[in-house]
């Protein structure tokens, strides 16, 4: 059961929501639209082949001070922060003793300062982790602004016709730019696999600066059914869902997240909470992995549904972690772990869906090509 409504918050665009006929639903302690009248499929069709708008502002904004903010935030994540180039942003991941995963994150490299956007259920237990280890550090949450998510083809004719420098940026380039809107903090990213930006700005101005895109032929508003979608198609992790404490990133397929100066070898090697399990699991191997999944037929396999080797297994062989259908690729999709043995490319395995198996294939992600603009 979610909060009760009487206890969820509200974005600075709930009445804009409201107005443009959302449907309204709890998510991470947030009313938040799920859909508009438009229909899950039609918005996650508009983002692929248009331009989709969200809102994210749920989502925590964190500004990070401190004398070596890089080498600080170091001690906590396994990502090569100091070598993160001004003006850039990154991927990044909080992870525990255990080496598991406690939130996802990105990190924005803005000179003499850390920009840091954290997932909505955990920024409460994310900013305590960072006071509680950072203690050198100055720690600003940011209240004051909203968050948008700009994705697809069309966004940067969009974006641009408003803020005519955001078509230079590159993928995770980021930028801090003044506007009609106030000042926007603006990063050429997002969580679709397509190009596109994420933009803060302030929240005197986020119904303005909303309607202005909303107002352009290709921009639609686009809710968290077609956001789910869309991300899944792309491969990326939903955290609570495909990530969480309980998986390191060896398992959850994200070597590509670390970079050679914090790996065996590298010139910080570890220092970072886990790192024992996580550097070891780099070097050998872990016993499961994080895959994609295409069932056949036409019925998704939801989080949640057990896999076995054959049909007649009386053992799983791992779960489903996200599942839905596929609106670009036709199909329905899913990820999920398996048992490293059952985890190459073109293994048939089996779902049980109600009680029956069905055949599904582990399949490479994404699913749909990504189109950021590298």
């Amino acid at each position: 059961m979610g909060a009760p409504l009487q206890d969820l918050k509200r974005t600075g665009l709930y009445d804009l929501h409201v107005d443009l006929g959302a449907k309204m639903v709890p998510f991470a302690g947030y009313e938040m639209p799920v859909q508009y009248p438009l229909g899950v499929l039609k918005e996650h069709l508009l983002t692929r082949n248009a331009a989709g708008l969200f809102d994210v502002s749920h989502m925590g904004q964190v500004i990070l001070r401190g004398a070596t903010p890089t080498l600080s935030l170091e001690r906590i994540v396994p990502q090569s922060i100091a070598g993160l180039a001004e003006g850039r942003q990154r991927y990044a991941f909080f992870t525990n003793d255990a080496g598991g995963i406690l939130d996802d994150l990105m990190v924005a490299n803005r000179g003499d300062h850390l920009f840091l956007v954290v997932n909505a259920a955990c920024k409460d237990a994310d900013i305590a982790h960072m006071r509680a280890h950072l203690t050198d550090c100055e720690i600003e949450v940011i209240e004051d602004r909203a968050l948008l998510a700009l994705q697809g083809p069309a966004a940067e004719a969009a974006l641009s016709s408003l803020v005519p420098s955001a078509g230079a940026m590159k993928f995770m380039d980021i930028a801090v730019t003044d506007s009609d809107f106030g000042e926007l903090w603006i990063s050429r990213s997002g969580y679709t696999g397509e190009d596109g930006y994420e933009i803060s700005v302030p929240n005197a101005h986020a119904q303005a600066f909303a309607r202005a895109l909303l107002a352009i032929d290709t921009v639609e508003p686009i809710g968290l059914g077609a956001r789910d979608s869309l991300r899944l198609e792309a491969g990326l992790c939903l955290y609570g869902n495909d990530i969480d404490t309980t998986t390191t990133p060896v398992e959850a397929a994200l070597e590509w997240a670390l970079q050679q100066p914090r790996k065996s070898g590298g010139d910080r090697e570890g220092g970072f909470p886990g790192a024992e399990r996580i550097l070891a699991e780099f070097e050998n191997g872990a016993s499961r992995r994080r895959v994609g999944l295409l069932p056949e037929g036409r019925a998704p396999m939801r989080a949640g549904t057990e896999l076995y080797a054959s049909e007649e297994a009386e053992s799983p062989i791992g779960q489903v972690t996200s599942g839905a259908f596929g609106p670009s690729i036709e199909r329905p999709m899913s990820m999920g772990y398996v048992a490293i043995d059952h985890a190459a490319t073109g293994t048939k395995i089996f779902g049980d869906v109600r009680g029956k198996r069905q055949p599904v294939t582990v399949a490479d992600m994404p699913f749909r090509p990504a189109t950021y603009k590298r």
